[in-house]
């Protein structure tokens, strides 16, 4: 619905509206999809509001597929990607992204690894050919000594925002007392030691293994005509040779008999932190959206039940948080609160067990739930508005769940939630035996005891 996506007010709008029922508009999308012979996907998404184009390669590789012993490759590779290729130099991928005013960048989470581009109109070409390029001749641009200068950053990265920060360890422990199958029980960068061991030939391996053709995604979203820009993929990527399928990756979960618990101390905190995380369905589950829309009723914004509870009138928590991740297996609904000074951790998590239980225990009412849902829906008409976002969240949800429409039908999925489902969801995920909880403690010489 391109009108929609022009209209700079109507997310102010629906904020405004919050406390009424959500919309029955349905949001709609140009969205045509092919695939080529050697098994690249493509998704075409026309709109000529500017006259840009955002590209976006989703390949379907994670940490979850990496093996015991050789973690961190996934990762590692989104840094390799930019290292340059016999056609392209180091350095020549960003030169040329940049001079023509545009902006790129990568990412790698658990279930996918992307690349992506906005570019002008006219220089999709450029974006085309520096992307199959690097799919296509990747290897043979990468040395012993790049290989070592990428772990070294790769390295740095996790000094930085893992074992040098607050909180980091403890949440790569919630993953793994959560989880019994090791795809989602390592941490995506990835530990020390197995970076530390990755050889080339590791590189090589992984690289032939997941960056084909038919492990790919290719999203195009922006000013262009699609039978014309289709022509285009196929002239530039219609050549390269897929290789075999990857190794399939289970991620089915045994269940979960007992409470999992464990408490740490962190030098780099300043108060208490806990988490309690419940195993839930993966990210497109019915449940899943009863799961969400749940969360947004416990703790999202000042009106919610435990910001009310445990922030506002008990004052036993600085901040309170509830979400459910959206994974492509198995998830978790976290609940996160930091204790208030002088408070003692064990009032906090009795009322955090007390707000959910009493959801449970009496449901929620239809005037929480169209709450919830027009706030879900305001997200999703923020994330609509550039091409850029709208490329990512296509090729995130046909790697993940083979829907590229999801980024508009969602919403659908969101007020189907009704009251009941909420109170159901909560009596059937939100139980002792189904959770971790993770308790983190400053150091003494950085805080007192809660």
């Amino acid at each position: 619905m391109p009108s929609l996506l022009r209209l700079g007010g109507v997310v102010a709008l629906a904020a405004g509206l919050a406390a009424q029922a959500p919309p029955a508009a349905t949001i709609r999308l140009p969205l045509q999809q092919a695939t080529l012979a050697n098994g690249l996907r493509v998704i075409l998404s026309p709109d000529s509001s500017a006259p840009t184009v955002s590209l976006c390669l989703t390949y379907d590789v994670g940490s979850r597929n990496e093996r015991r012993g050789h973690t961190g490759l996934a990762h590692l590779f989104e840094h390799l990607m930019y290292e340059g290729t016999p056609q392209v130099p180091k350095g020549e991928f960003f030169r040329l992204i940049s001079t023509y005013g545009a902006n790129l960048n990568g990412t790698t989470n658990q279930d996918r690894t992307n690349y992506f581009e906005t570019l002008p109109a006219n220089q999709l070409d450029l974006g085309l050919y520096l992307e199959a390029d690097r799919m296509r001749s990747l290897p043979l641009g990468i040395s012993q000594a790049k290989l070592d200068d990428e772990r070294q950053a790769v390295e740095e990265e996790r000094r930085l925002r893992t074992d040098n920060v607050a909180y980091g360890r403890s949440d790569e422990l919630v993953a793994e007392l959560a989880y019994d199958t090791f795809g989602y029980q390592h941490p995506v960068v990835g530990s020390m030691a197995d970076l530390k061991a990755a050889s080339l030939a590791d590189v090589v391996a992984f690289f032939k293994t997941y960056y084909a053709p038919n492990n790919c995604v290719l999203t195009l979203v922006g000013d262009f005509e699609p039978g014309a820009a289709l022509a285009r993929v196929k002239q530039y990527f219609g050549d390269i040779p897929p290789q075999a399928a990857p190794p399939a990756v289970d991620m089915s979960e045994p269940p979960q008999r007992q409470e999992r618990r464990q408490t740490v101390t962190d030098a780099f905190a300043r108060l208490p932190r806990i988490v309690l995380a419940y195993r839930i369905p993966d990210g497109n589950a019915p449940d899943w959206y009863a799961l969400n829309v749940l969360g947004d009723i416990l703790t999202r914004g000042r009106a919610s039940r435990l910001s009310r509870t445990l922030v506002q009138d008990q004052h036993l928590a600085l901040t309170v948080s509830a979400n459910p991740t959206q994974m492509r297996g198995p998830g978790l609904f976290e609940i996160e609160a930091m204790l208030r000074p002088g408070k003692k951790m064990a009032d906090l998590e009795r009322g955090i067990e007390e707000g959910v239980a009493q959801v449970a225990a009496a449901g929620v009412s239809q005037a929480e739930v169209d709450r919830a849902v027009m706030l879900d829906y305001t997200d999703i008409l923020s994330s609509l508005r550039g091409t850029l976002d709208r490329a990512v969240s296509m090729g995130t949800y046909a790697v993940y769940f083979h829907q590229p429409e999801l980024v508009y039908s969602v919403y659908d999925r969101f007020r189907a939630v009704t009251p009941q489902e909420v109170q159901r969801v909560a009596k059937q995920y939100f139980a002792a035996n189904n959770r971790t909880v993770v308790v983190t403690l400053p150091a003494p010489a950085m805080g007192g005891k809660p």
